[in-house]
C-alpha cells in the first residue's frame, strides 16, 4: 500500500498515535473510523495499516503506552518511607501525572468497554500493578496504626478515581492553580484515611 509521498513511518507512525488519540477523546472510539484518522494525518487510509493492523490495536497501543509511562514514571518519583508520605507522594504524582495527558487518561478510562476481552485483560493487568502500590501503602498505614479503613483495596479504588477526575474540570485559567488543587486534594485523602 502507497504511502503519501514524503511521509515516513518514524514521523508517520506518531502522528497517527497523536490523531488517534485526539480523535478518540473528542468523539469516542466507536465513532471514528479509520478513514478519519487517516485524513486527520494526511495519508491515504490503506497507509494506515502500515502502522497499525486495525483500529483495536491502535486503542490498545494507546492505552498500553499509557499505562506503560504511568508506571514508569510512578517508579522513578521520589518516595518517602512511612506510608503518610508514599500516600502524599502517590496523590501529587497522579494529579501531576495525569493533568498532563488529558486525553490519554480519558481513552485509559472511559474506552475500556470496547477491548476485546483478551486486550482488556493485558491494561487490566497493567492497572492492577499502579493499583496495587495504593494498595500497598493503605494496608502498611493500617498495619502502623496510621490509616484507618474498612477495605484498603475499595479506598485505593475510591482515592483513584477522585484524583483522576480533576481532569473533568481543572483549568489552568481558572479559579484554582495547580498547586491548589494538589494542597486540596491531599488534604482531602488524608481525611479519607485518616486514625
Amino acid at each position: 500500500m502507497a504511502r503519501t509521498r514524503g511521509s515516513h513511518s518514524d514521523i508517520t507512525g506518531p502522528r497517527v498515535e497523536r490523531a488517534a488519540l485526539r480523535l478518540f477523546a473528542k468523539h469516542g472510539y466507536a465513532a471514528v473510523s479509520m478513514r478519519q484518522i487517516a485524513t486527520e494525518v494526511g495519508v491515504q487510509a490503506g497507509a494506515l495499516y502500515n502502522y497499525t493492523p486495525d483500529k483495536q490495536m491502535l486503542l490498545v497501543s494507546l492505552m498500553k503506552t499509557h499505562m506503560q509511562d504511568l508506571l514508569a514514571a510512578y517508579e522513578a518519583w521520589p518516595k518517602p518511607v512511612d506510608p503518610l508520605g508514599r500516600l502524599e507522594a502517590f496523590t501529587r504524582f497522579h494529579l501531576s501525572f495525569n493533568s498532563e495527558r488529558p486525553e490519554a487518561v480519558f481513552i485509559s478510562y472511559m474506552e475500556l468497554r470496547n477491548l476485546t476481552p483478551e486486550h482488556f485483560n493485558e491494561i487490566a493487568a497493567l492497572r492492577s500493578r499502579y493499583e496495587r502500590a495504593l494498595v500497598e501503602i493503605l494496608e502498611e498505614g493500617v498495619q502502623d496504626g496510621i490509616f484507618q479503613l474498612e477495605d484498603a483495596r475499595v479506598t485505593a479504588f475510591a482515592i483513584i478515581g477522585m484524583l483522576t477526575q480533576v481532569n473533568t474540570w481543572f483549568r489552568e485559567d481558572g479559579r484554582l492553580s495547580r498547586a491548589d488543587v494538589e494542597a486540596l486534594y491531599w488534604t482531602m485523602v488524608q481525611r479519607l484515611v485518616s486514625a
